[in-house]
């Protein structure tokens, strides 16, 4: 399966097939609005906002997965994303990222190894993964690493070809 194989639904109960930002990088996160990390929203909008118009997008996946840390509605959860930190960018509906029910497009990006060299289920909330425009997953960022941080921001301008 190919990441932009993968259709699913928007927080508007909408269907999206990832295959329409083929040409685009990605950066694929699971998110919360009641975690700890949630001020990582700031850093991923800063992101969208810089590398938008180049052809970069975030893609957010709300998952509840993790201490209860997303327990909204779509409709509270794109409310307080877009009145608390100014997103802009795409959120998904809320999907599993581990165990059993876990979505097929979490399948596919947990088998990709940190720069540690690990793979494996997604650790917390807001583990980051860039996708390049051909669909290939070329870095994943654990949820401590910053989205403004050198790392993430390097390999971004890498992918975009900067």
């Amino acid at each position: 399966m190919s990441i932009h194989d993968v259709t699913m639904n928007n927080l508007q109960g909408e269907a999206v097939n990832l295959g329409d930002h083929e040409g685009t990088v990605l950066l694929l996160v699971n998110v919360a609005s009641k975690c700890g990390l949630t001020p990582q929203y700031e850093g991923l909008e800063q992101l969208q906002e810089t590398y938008g118009a180049r052809g970069f997008s975030v893609i957010g996946f709300p998952c509840n997965q993790f201490g209860a840390q997303e327990p909204g509605s779509p409709d509270e959860i794109a409310t307080f994303c877009s009145t608390t930190y100014g997103v802009t960018f795409p959120l998904m509906e809320k999907l599993e990222v581990n165990g059993p029910g876990r979505h097929p497009l979490y399948g596919e990006l947990t088998a990709v190894a940190d720069a540690a060299g690990e793979a494996g289920d997604i650790q917390w909330n807001f583990e980051k993964f860039l996708v390049s425009g051909n669909g290939e997953v070329v870095a994943r960022f654990r949820p401590p690493v910053d989205p403004t941080s050198p790392e993430v921001v390097d390999a971004i301008e890498a992918a975009l070809g900067s």
